[in-house]
Order: structure tokens, then sequence, then C-alpha cells
């Protein structure tokens, strides 16, 4: 399944640029939030309150004190934690159109959002107060990560989610979106992208506010000095170039490098072996479709929607998991199995694995139970219970060519069978089919910890260091949730 730079080079453009097709589209109204309190105004004091005085180290501004507007963490009477942005006092001349603005922005609830909750106008002052985003910024993750690289299946679910929320915005008639970039894009709690609510207020009627480096500027702006709703189709597009390429790129570089065929400088070598060469070759296709010179010729973002949504990997693992972040942003203590898969204690793994026996594998046992009038059911069972017994009394390789019986047979699928194939193979000296074991475990079951930690433990036998160390993290946190969901 894997993608290299090279094979996706030699197929990923064909010179045309079609229609992006329309596929199944998930129902959006899901995502808007009714329990996100209602909008208000502060008073200049209760957010100075708020950001202790403005204080230098609530900062959270990518740029700190030098930006023209800074962004200040806070937190309000209630506890809740807030963003703060302080704009320049030559930003908002105009008061009324300043809390205009903030209150028709302020309407809007979503799930894909980082939703206003407030505004202050006093004097000289204008502040906007929205839900506070604590995991950082899309550029902090692409362009400056420090653990791990971002996934291909969590860059995917970026470009879906962002779609969502200005397709939201433009059906409740917010459809500008100013200077969207990756420093725009934060991420919740729970891993989530949302879109900063800051970027759809203006302070100008006719859309002149645009600002930004020309080098990614759309082509209209230059032209007209206004934006328009294809203008933020053209800066999407500039996204899905840094989610493809973990930099930032100008659009007119990297259609070049497209042109050319030339994508092996245009894909992040981060990404190898993650993705498929039809989706690489798609991803491409709809940020060119995007960066369209022409305005009318850039699709609209329904048919962004449903071109991203059949793209979509791993859906049923939480972000934070992809993301590898816990709960509280901390790392995690290891459990027991987690401190034997990092240390690659097979005989420690076996005593867990053991110990554990089927209890995951709540449905399967139900299923068996049902067909064990056959014959043939009879003979699988038998083969998995000889293989169960091998595996207690460490013969690994006839727990190995039982449970090979059991799972060719097809009429069944147990993940821990695999997880124990997987062992059995490690205790064999044969890492590679291990990690296949682990990866079909995780087919079965996405969100089962001990496949992701076997799977760990498999590529710590293969010497490939840095991937086992982000798949031990995630481990830990399916391991967590699950506990707190206990």
């Amino acid at each position: 399944m894997g993608c290299e730079s090279s094979k996706l080079a030699s197929c990923c453009w064909t010179g045309e640029s079609g229609p992006i097709h329309e596929a199944q589209n998930p129902d959006e109204e899901k995502n808007e939030v009714s329990d996100s309190p209602a909008f208000c105004e502060f008073t200049f004091e209760q957010l100075r309150i708020a950001t202790s005085a403005f204080a230098v180290e609530n900062i959270v501004s990518e740029h700190g004190e030098k930006a023209p507007n800074v962004v200040y963490k806070g937190k309000l009477e209630n506890q809740k934690p807030v963003a703060v942005k302080r704009f320049n006092r030559s930003a908002w001349p105009d008061s009324r159109q300043f809390l205009e603005e903030a209150r028709a922005v302020g309407q809007l609830r979503n799930n894909r959002l980082a939703n206003l909750l407030g505004c202050c106008c006093e004097g000289d002052e204008r502040l906007l107060v929205a839900e506070f985003m604590p995991k950082e910024t899309l550029a902090k993750h692409l362009f400056h990560w420090d653990t791990q690289p971002m996934k291909w299946a969590m860059r995917l679910r970026v470009a879906l989610y962002i779609a969502q929320a200005l397709e939201y915005c433009t059906g409740k008639g917010r459809a500008l979106y100013h200077d969207l970039n990756a420093y725009r894009i934060l991420f919740g709690e729970d891993g989530d992208p949302r879109l900063s609510c800051f970027g759809l207020m203006k302070n100008s009627r006719d859309g002149k506010s645009y600002s930004t480096n020309l080098a990614f500027t759309p082509p209209e702006y230059l032209r007209t000095g206004r934006i328009t709703p294809e203008s933020v189709i053209f800066s999407f597009g500039t996204l899905l170039l840094d989610l493809l390429s973990g930099k930032h790129i100008p659009p007119s570089h990297a259609l070049d490098l497209i042109k050319d065929r030339n994508l092996e400088m245009l894909t992040d070598s981060c990404l190898e072996g993650q993705f498929s060469t039809d989706d690489g070759t798609e991803l491409v296709r709809i940020a060119s479709r995007c960066l369209q010179y022409e305005p009318r010729e850039r699709p609209n973002l329904k048919s962004l929607i449903s071109a991203l949504y059949p793209l979509q990997k791993e859906t049923e693992v939480p972000s934070q998991v992809l993301m590898g972040i816990s709960s509280d942003g901390k790392t995690m203590p290891l459990s027991p199995l987690g401190e034997a898969c990092l240390k690659t204690d097979l005989t420690a793994i076996h005593e867990i694995l053991e110990a554990l026996g089927y209890k995951d594998d709540g449905g399967a046992a139900t299923e068996l139970s049902f067909q064990m009038w056959t014959d043939q059911m009879l003979e699988t069972l038998n083969s998995k219970k000889k293989g169960d017994v091998a595996f207690k009394n460490k013969e690994f390789s006839a727990a190995i060519e039982c449970y090979t019986q059991f799972i060719d047979v097809g009429t069944m699928a147990s993940p821990t069978v695999f997880v124990r194939r997987s062992l059995s193979y490690l205790m064999s000296d044969m890492p590679q089919e291990a990690l296949n074991d682990t990866v079909q475990a995780q087919v079965i079951s996405p969100v089962w910890h001990i496949a992701s930690y076997l799977q760990a433990a498999s590529l710590f036998t293969l010497g490939r260091e840095n991937e086992a160390q982000i798949t031990l993290r995630e481990a830990a946190i399916l391991e967590e949730e699950k506990n707190t969901s206990s």
C-alpha cells in the first residue's frame, strides 16, 4: 500500500484538470453545537483580569509581542480558558462596524470552528474572545514538529474538517475568510483541527483588508485588491500543498513541480509508505484545481468535501491518537505491557497475553458459539484451541501452524489470534511476519491498544526505532482512553 516518491512522480499528473467528481457527502449538521455559551460583550477590565494584565507570558501569537494584533491565553471568572485577541489602535476605527462584525461571527457555532464567544469595544480598545485551543497550530505540527511528523491520515482529516468549517460559514453568510493559512488552524483538547474564527472578521465592507505574503496571494487579489469566495478556495489549495509537502511552498513553484512531474520535492519524505499512489494523485489533483488562475475554474466547497471524504483513513481512530498526544498533553507512564514492548521483553509480553486471554474478543466468542454446530466450525475451533495450548506451553512453531489454520478458514476474525501469532513470530525470529499480523489485528479492531503495543515491539525488533516510539505512544494513549471509559 506504500507509495514511493518516484512512483508517485511518474503518475500523479496527467497535464489535464478535470472536474472534481462528487462522492458521498456526510451530513454536516451534526457538527453544529448548541452547548457553547452565547456570544456576549465583555468589559476591558474583565479581559485585563482574564489575561493577568495582558502578561507577556500569556502571549500565544506566533510572532509574540511583534505581531500587529496580539493573542493572549486567558481565563474567565468561571475558569473557562479563552483566547483573547487585542487589536492595534488603528485596526478598527469604526466601533459600530467592529461590533456588527463580531456579533455576526459570534452567532456561528460549529465543532469545526474555534468559536467566537465575545468581544470588547471600549474607547480605542478592540478585543475578541474565542474558545482556547490548547494543542497549538497546524504550522507548529507541520513545519516545526518536535516528536513526530503529522501522519497522512491526520493530514487528510485536517483538509476535510477545514473544508467543512468553510462550508458551514458559507452557509451562514460568511463566505470570506481572510488569510487562510496553517497558522489559522488550531487543535483542540481532543486533537481535532478547528478553524480560527478570527479570520472571519474583516475591517472593510468591500473585502480589501486581505493581507498576506504576495507569493501565496490569489492572483485576482493582485489585480483588483479584493477577495471573493473563490479566493478562499485558492488559499485552501495552498493549505493542501502544505499538508502534502510539510513545507510552505509557493503555489507557482508547486504547480511547476507538478507539471514537470517532479513530485519527489513536493511530497513530504516523512510520509513514505503511508499512502497509496491513487490517494497521492487525487490530493495533488484537488490542490491543482483549487489553484487555477481563473476563479471560475476552481471547485466549490461542497465538491471539495465530496472529493476529500472518500480519501479519509483510520476514521475510527481519535485525532489525539493520530497526533500522538495524551489527554493532558504530557508523556504518560507505560503500563507493564508497554514497558515489556519498549524493552522487547518477549517473555513478559507472553505472560501478559496469556493472562489476558480472549477478554477483548467479546463479539468473536458469540459468533463462534452460534456457528459451532457445523463440522467446519468445530474443526476451526479445534485449530484455535490447539494453538492456544501450544502458545501457553511456549511451543511457538506449533502455535503459528494452528493459528494459521484457524485464520485461513476465514469464518471468524479474531484480533487476539493475530496478536498471539504475532508474538509467536517474534519468538521465532520472524519480525516482519509479526508486524504484518499486528496490522491485521488493527484492521479488525482499530482502537485496540494491545495490537498497537505488539506493533511497537515488532518495529523495535526490526530496528525502526522512530516508528516504534510513535506507535508505543499511540498505544499508551489508546490504553488510557480505554481505562478512562471503563
